[in-house]
């Protein structure tokens, strides 16, 4: 028995060393399979938002295909999907209708209770910044902005942009004329939930090849 006590007692400074050296690697191998996780979790979104686009790419050209067609019944506003192409910043992506947390893993979403992009009023798309939206703070006046929809091309012209806080909701109100506004969180690159968002303003300056203004008229007339 007192052997026993002496060899234990011989054994505790190793034991006493090798505890933290375990801690530390329990700790290490807890680290990376969270880290695993999280990769696979972010990389599952995207595999999602790509699948989500593809399929809506395909259903926008059934659309612009069938639009012209005499005899095909018309899409309901609702169901209409519009594609926003941004040249400066590489985006071409199928905007959805809505921006709830589930519409915005899907695409860019049109704030429902604002205009539709081509009417009069301001037509609101908000994306997240870390997918559709990350490049929008390169964008500076003069800017072009292409949205399809309908079989019609509208052409708008960057303002301006600027940073507001989250209940700032001056920057969704309707307008006169027609407007695009994109809006996502900021700081682009912000770890964890941003604090602010950063609102990009355009304005209409061509529809199908013809000035916003000339449109307008011709579109008053017709009525």
């Amino acid at each position: 028995m007192e052997h026993a006590k002496a060899l234990q007692a011989k054994a505790q400074p190793f034991v006493n060393k090798a505890r933290p050296l375990l801690n530390r690697r329990v700790m290490s191998l807890a680290l990376v399979v969270i880290g695993v996780v999280l990769l696979g979790y972010v990389a599952g979104q995207y595999w999602g938002m790509y699948r989500s686009q593809k399929n809506l790419e395909a259903e926008w050209q059934r659309q612009a295909a069938t639009v012209s067609v005499p005899g095909k019944a018309p899409v309901s506003p609702d169901q209409l999907l519009t594609r926003l192409e941004i040249p400066k910043i590489q985006v071409d992506a199928i905007v959805v209708e809505g921006a709830s947390r589930h519409d915005l893993s899907e695409g860019p979403g049109h704030m429902k209770q604002t205009a539709q992009p081509g009417e009069t009023g301001n037509a609101v798309i908000t994306a997240h910044r870390d997918t559709f939206f990350r490049h929008i703070y390169e964008l500076n006046k003069g800017d072009q902005i292409q949205v399809r929809r309908s079989g019609r091309t509208f052409t708008y012209e960057v303002t301006g942009k600027k940073i507001v806080m989250p209940e700032d909701i001056s920057v969704i109100k309707p307008t006169n004329n027609p407007q695009l506004t994109l809006i996502t969180c900021y700081p682009t690159y912000y770890i964890g939930p941003a604090p602010k968002r950063l609102v990009v303003f355009s304005k209409l300056v061509d529809s199908d090849g013809q000035p916003a203004n000339q449109a307008a008229q011709a579109h008053s007339s017709v009525q």
